[in-house]
């Protein structure tokens, strides 16, 4: 008996590990977000390695034992590959940015989302699925005096960029063919130094293979921009996602890692980056930090501070 319960777990953890080692054979979209979790997996394949050899120690059980290890080892390092370093710097930041999915329908919690965002003393803010602001529209153009998006009543409300500094440049760009004007490019001027800023909110990547159209069309956008840039926005994927690896590393974007878990809420901490906070050269970031209260959106917001390299490529921004 105790040979048939070993097996048969054997062969269910095998086929788990095979699912999520496809990584390395294939980016197949509709296990894109199977690849999120390949760390959080590793961890639970472990688990299941121990129970397998604790009924029977074969050779075969350790080798599942290793498979795993290697899981967890490797997205440590995937994670690891667009980290900006510890953050730290003794310098002021330039900037502040907070980026933050407050939910489509989170009308509830509009009064507290605007408060907080006026109390934030960010200098750059990027809300996404932004509808059930509209009633507080004002309140937040009073604090922030330029913007982007929401100008055209509450059922074109999605994407709201607010800033405290003038705008530029500013477009409204839409990826792939699922939904519109879901990419938003601007330049935002910080007293004589010039700074690319993009939002972005891509699908979920097990929708069919739209998220991938999109990364190709957001790509092409930052391809066409020079000098420092700032990408932040709802990814719906962890970094190391196969296409959302190969996206950053084609654009040279970093972030901090460990980034802040933002998805699933009620996992905390323990949840997976699907939100984030990107930046280029001579762009840095020396902070990046999840919001304390959620306020009823089923993502967490982010908040990160900027420098610029002054050793760097300074030359004003296209």
């Amino acid at each position: 008996m105790r040979d048939i319960i070993y097996w048969i777990l054997c062969a269910f953890l095998t086929v788990a590990i095979a699912i999520v080692s496809l990584r390395y054979v294939t980016n197949f979209w509709l296990l894109s977000f199977v690849y999120s979790f390949q760390v959080h997996l590793g961890v639970v394949f472990v688990a299941a390695s121990l129970v397998v050899l604790a009924i029977k120690r074969q050779i075969y059980g350790f080798i599942l034992l290793l498979a795993s290890l290697l899981l967890i080892a490797h997205g440590v390092i995937m994670l690891r590959e667009f980290s900006e370093g510890d953050g730290g710097s003794d310098r002021p930041p330039l900037f502040r940015l907070m980026s933050f999915n407050i939910a489509i329908d989170n009308w509830k919690n509009s009064t507290e989302i605007t408060d907080m965002v006026i109390a934030s003393n960010a200098d750059l803010v990027n809300l996404l699925e932004a509808k059930p602001l509209t009633f507080h529209l004002q309140q937040l153009f009073k604090a922030y005096p330029y913007h982007i998006g929401c100008d055209t009543g509450k059922d074109t409300c999605d994407t709201l960029v607010l800033s405290k500094r003038p705008f530029v440049s500013r477009e409204v760009a839409s990826m792939g063919s699922l939904r519109k004007d879901r990419l938003i490019l601007a330049t935002v001027d910080f007293g004589g130094e010039t700074i690319n800023l993009v939002s972005a909110h891509l699908t979920k990547p097990y929708f069919d293979d739209f998220q991938m159209a999109e990364l190709e069309d957001l790509g092409k956008a930052l391809g066409s921009i020079d000098g420092p840039l700032v990408l932040s926005g709802d990814f719906n994927s962890s970094a190391i996602a196969p296409s959302i690896q190969a996206f950053l590393r084609e654009q040279k974007l970093k972030t901090i890692t460990p980034e802040p878990a933002t998805w699933p809420i009620g996992a905390g901490a323990l949840g997976i980056a699907i939100d984030h906070i990107f930046a280029r050269a001579p762009l840095h970031l020396t902070s990046l930090k999840r919001l304390d209260d959620n306020l009823g959106s089923n993502h967490s917001g982010l908040v990160a501070d900027f420098i610029l390299d002054k050793n760097g490529e300074t030359s004003p921004a296209n």
